[in-house]
């Protein structure tokens, strides 16, 4: 008699993980197992790195911003600090972009956020 091996709803979960797994390396790919490991801590680092990417961006976009505040004689605090007065509601995604590929654009910004810290 053939020993059980607990049908296709089995089968189907395992290879759900090893489709999952699909790309590791060695036994880690092949191996329920070792591909169950791999893959509950591929899962983990996705979710903490789907949080971390948001503040690594936004980290990004300051040091952007800053450089281009320097460029135009004022500091990064003082900018935001006279966007906020003027009532100028752009985020640093676009102040970012703006700094990078538009510096006219960016540098009359600038000119606004310090009238209105004066």
């Amino acid at each position: 008699m053939p020993r059980a091996t607990r049908g296709f709803k089995a089968r189907r979960r395992r290879n759900k993980v090893l489709k999952l797994a699909k790309g590791f390396r060695g036994g880690r790919s092949r191996l329920y197992r070792t591909a169950t490991e791999a893959v509950d801590r591929a899962l983990v680092y996705a979710y903490r790195d789907r949080r971390t990417k948001k503040r690594d961006f936004r980290r990004l976009w300051i040091a952007r911003i800053n450089a281009g505040a320097h460029m135009n004689d004022i500091s990064y605090s003082q900018l935001i600090g006279g966007l906020k007065k003027a009532g100028i509601e752009l985020d640093r995604k676009v102040l970012s972009n703006m700094a990078i590929l538009d510096a006219a654009a960016f540098s009359e910004v600038v000119k606004i956020a310090a009238t209105a810290n004066a």
